[in-house]
């Protein structure tokens, strides 16, 4: 045996705890079954604390994504051998505008970062610990090596720990182990093997390991390592957190590769047509790639990355932390929302109502003792033993924290009253049992569902039965509880008769903002469905109150002898499934996602299943360990209004990005046709390389204030996806448009001005710069523009901002670098009178192209749907996704990487 100093950080190796009696353990890590002491801990936390450092991507990383496109580093090649070869202004120009695009997309990306890395920090984690003999609730980042915990169903386990006490406890290790099967936990040594060989850890039978999930059952057990001294954070040091590809990354990567091909074919024919009309190599090669990262919209990350930021932020400041920022555009797609009813319709406070004896008390007891034993019954069947002294009613379930709530001197009095074994809650039976001692032999105690007890007691009566539908129809969440003789070993006999000895009732009253909230959300085309482990007539009652179009309900029963085609048919028109399991509800996320993008709210264990399913993952921070860790979106509290403003931040975000890409590819393409066209009949190449990429990077700097515009109302309405084939219909249709006025600008220069190369080149890019920023105020709304849709303050001074630096340019001193020459007045003049006229003209463009879209829109709606429905099929999170998401609640972010001493005797060494 032995214990092991990191940086004076007191640790012991699980495989060695595993071995050694529990007794043995506590007295190598200085501790005993009353816990540290708060200053000793104190001690322990300043030599580290219990967290995994993610590689939050550096600024450095950042910054070289900038340059990750193969066109830009071809045209960075290109100019260092025209610097080489005596061509240095132009060479450097082209570097620097290069070097100043990227330096703009890396100011918006690195704060996106930042942003996700803060959020993340918000999110909180807590466990139970025993300190000074008594127990308190603290977040598992300062846990450190000695500490008492007690842990139960569906937490995470927060560090490795020996086990002290286990009551049918079994762990779900497969994130470590890769096995699905979870595996039972005692608190009996595990022998060494052959030779005094360490067990693998899937036999560390009396040791629970940091990341993994408590499946069953309750635990106290002694913290052993933490942080990267854990088995899991060996795994899981220096992850970035990674998350599978979602349907909006998919539609950037199907967009990248349509202009790939455009700029491939630009790229290639106007290099073919240079050099047949025998230009220098390198300056046609250098012009023919400034049209293809022209072509670009090469800020699209930044725009993407700064609205998401911005989204995100917004978000935080109503309560809604988002784990991935992607998951915000993901918001906006849902048009089915589930979710329980609690803390969502109502108000999410529990609290104890009533205590109802059943019928056949024995008589001559007064109705006040039949209560009184009613509840001694309930607390003594609750997760917690109040006979353990110093005993308290935190870290359990709420309906059990309510009882003790409401009875707060009687834990005091079942002192006597030991428990001799336990049966934990599990969503197949919904029950839970107790055997404790009484003065007449033990007693078995049945608590859970009333459906469930009811079936095992033999003396329910039709009374019984009509106070039960009476609790239910006023809509009160109840428990009932039945008592037995146990066996004298004091085991669980499944078998044996039970008496009812009542129902305990809790409240949760509707929220009084909850019905204008779900007309939020119904306005938005979400429609919400209840999925509630609760009777079906209380949670009839709630959505009665709330008057929500009451649909139909679908019980467990009812689902569970149907096949998956059968339920498809039915969920749609569902509003309430009631009394569902764990598996039942990720049936309906599943086929309900056919043909719709389902979002989850849940926080118990039984919702982590349905949340990994969902589309979107929503948690509270409130929740179980398990449910946030499977969650994409946690709130700080339960609210559906706040979830409304989710999905309105998540359409608007889309919608923002896709005005970008219509306007940036249209005038792009538009612009780069002009000038593929041109350099085939003029003398002279119409732009210059360098010109070609400062007008680009002007362009989209006006753009990046769009995350900050407005949305027409009718574009929230409902969700908005991908259409690939919808925006290179786009750029055909509008970019001629952009090239008639470019041709109209080159005659105008050529013939009217008679300018010679530099003046033509200055003219023609202060008026394509012109065209396309402007073109904005057009493209953003389907409306009128000016009239009845106004762009943001932001997008119209950046706008107006680039308009006139292009138009000062051609006279500074920059300019004159560049390659342009002051234009004379009349230039201006032409140059007011033709964007107008472009404007009028895409107007009118823009009022046929609509409406040919929406005759498009209602034929092709069949196919959309299967199409929607074949692209739904995606994969669950697994893999190192798994393992990533998993680490959340122990990762900090760091600015730098941190290298490790590589492991010594299957041990890190710690930090260097």
């Amino acid at each position: 045996m032995s214990t092991e100093t990191v940086s004076e950080r007191l640790q012991l190796a699980v495989a060695e705890a595993a071995a050694m009696p529990a007794q043995g353990v506590l007295a190598a890590l200085g501790t005993s079954v009353r816990g540290l002491t708060e200053e000793e801990a104190a001690r322990r936390l300043a030599q580290g604390a219990n967290v995994l450092e993610a590689h939050r991507v550096s600024w450095f990383h950042v910054l070289v994504r900038q340059f990750a496109s193969p066109l830009q580093a071809l045209l960075v090649a290109a100019a260092a051998m025209s610097f080489a070869t005596g061509d240095q202004l132009n060479a450097t120009i082209i570097i620097a505008i290069l070097l100043g695009s990227a330096l703009l997309g890396f100011a918006n990306e690195f704060r996106a970062e930042k942003t996700a890395a803060d959020l993340h920090e918000r999110i909180s984690h807590t466990v139970v610990v025993v300190r000074d003999g008594a127990e308190r609730q603290l977040p598992v980042r300062e846990l450190v090596a000695g500490d008492i915990i007690r842990i139960g169903l569906g937490n995470i386990v927060p560090a490795d720990a020996r086990v002290l006490e286990a009551i049918g406890l079994e762990a779900d290790e497969g994130v470590l182990t890769g096995e699905s099967a979870a595996v039972e936990k005692s608190a009996d040594p595990v022998p060494e093997g052959p030779g005094g060989a360490r067990p693998d850890l899937a036999d560390l039978t009396d040791c629970l390991l940091m990341g993994t999930v408590i499946h069953a059952g309750s635990a106290r057990a002694v913290v052993t390592a933490t942080g990267h001294e854990t088995e899991f954070g060996r795994i899981a040091a220096g992850l970035a957190q990674g998350v599978p590809e979602t349907g909006f990354q998919r539609g950037l990567k199907e967009f990248s590769l349509m202009l790939l091909w455009v700029g491939v074919f630009l790229t290639v024919g106007i290099l073919v047509i240079n050099l047949l009309l025998q230009r220098p190599f390198l300056d046609s090669v250098l012009f023919s790639l400034a049209i293809a990262v022209g072509i670009t919209p090469q800020l699209l990350p930044a725009v993407v990355s700064t609205s998401l930021a911005a989204g995100s932020r917004l978000l935080a400041q109503r309560g809604v932390l988002v784990k991935r920022l992607l998951a915000i555009e993901d918001l906006g797609n849902l048009d089915v929302l589930i979710t329980d009813k609690t803390g969502t319709l109502t108000e999410g406070r529990i609290g104890f109502e009533e205590a109802v004896p059943a019928a056949g008390a024995p008589a001559g007891v007064p109705s006040d003792d039949a209560v009184r034993r009613l509840t001694e019954l309930a607390l003594l069947c609750c997760e917690v033993d109040p006979s353990v002294p110093g005993a308290t009613g935190a870290g359990q379930n709420p309906v059990d924290e309510a009882l003790w709530e409401a009875f707060p001197d009687l834990p005091a009095g079942l002192t006597g009253r030991t428990r001799r074994s336990i049966r934990p809650f599990d969503h197949e039976t919904r029950t839970m049992e107790t055997v404790v001692a009484s003065a007449i032999g033990p007693v078995r105690i049945l608590k859970g569902a009333p459906e469930a007890v009811i079936t095992a007691c033999t003396n329910v009566s039709d009374e019984d039965r009509g106070a039960l539908d009476e609790l239910f129809r006023r809509g009160a969440r109840v428990v009932a509880v039945a008592s037995g003789p146990a066996s004298a070993d004091g085991t669980h006999d499944a078998a044996a008769p039970l008496t009812l000895d009542g129902f305990l009732s809790f409240f949760d009253r509707p929220k009084a903002d909850a019905r204008a909230s779900l007309a939020r959300l119904a306005s938005l085309a979400v429609d919400l469905k209840v999925a509630t482990g609760d009777n079906a007539l209380v949670a009839e009652h709630v959505v009665s109150v709330l008057k929500m179009d009451p649909g139909t309900t679908l019980t467990g029963t009812e689902i569970e002898a149907m096949d998956d085609d059968a339920l498809a048919a039915a969920a749609p028109g569902a509003r309430i499934f009631a009394r569902v399991s764990p598996e039942q509800k990720a049936r309906i996320v599943t086929v309900l996602r056919r043909t719709h993008s389902v979002g989850f709210l849940g926080d118990g264990v039984n919702d982590a299943l349905a949340l990994n399913r969902a589309d979107v993952g929503i948690s509270v921070d409130s929740a179980t360990d398990v449910a946030k860790d499977a969650a994409d979106v946690v709130l700080l509290e339960k609210d559906l209004d706040v979830l409304a403003d989710g999905v309105m931040g998540g359409r608007r975000i889309f919608a923002n990005t896709i005005k970008y890409l219509l306007m940036g590819t249209s005038s792009n393409f538009g612009n780069m046709f002009s000038a593929a066209t041109a350099s085939a009949f003029l003398s002279f190449l119409p732009m210059l390389p360098g010109q070609i990429l400062l007008n680009n990077l002007l362009y989209d700097s006006s753009q990046l204030a769009i995350p900050t515009d407005e949305v027409d109302r009718e574009q929230l309405r409902k969700p908005a996806h991908w259409d690939i084939a919808g925006i290179r219909r786009f750029m055909i249709a509008f970019g001629p448009i952009s090239s008639l006025f470019d041709f109209a600008t080159f005659g105008l220069m050529l013939w009217v001005f008679q300018a010679a190369p530099e003046e033509f080149r200055a003219g023609w890019f202060v008026e394509s710069l012109a065209t396309q920023t402007l073109i904005v105020f057009v493209i953003r709304t389907r409306r009128i523009p000016f009239m009845r849709s106004r762009a943001s303050a932001a997008l119209t001074a950046s706008v107006l901002t680039v308009v006139a630096i292009g138009a000062i340019l051609p006279y500074t001193p920059i300019g004159d670098v560049v390659g342009f020459r002051p234009l004379p007045a009349d230039f201006f003049l032409a140059l007011v009178g033709m964007v107008l006229l472009y404007l009028v003209l895409v107007e009118t463009a823009k009022h046929f192209y609509y409406r040919a879209e929406d005759a498009r829109a209602a034929r092709e709606a069949p196919t959309r749907a299967k199409e929607f429905a074949a692209a739904k099929a995606v994969g669950l999170h697994h893999g190192h996704a798994r393992v990533r998401r998993r680490a959340a609640p122990f990762l900090v972010h760091t600015g730098r990487p941190r290298f490790r001493r590589p492991p010594v005797n299957g041990r890190a060494a710690g930090p260097r």
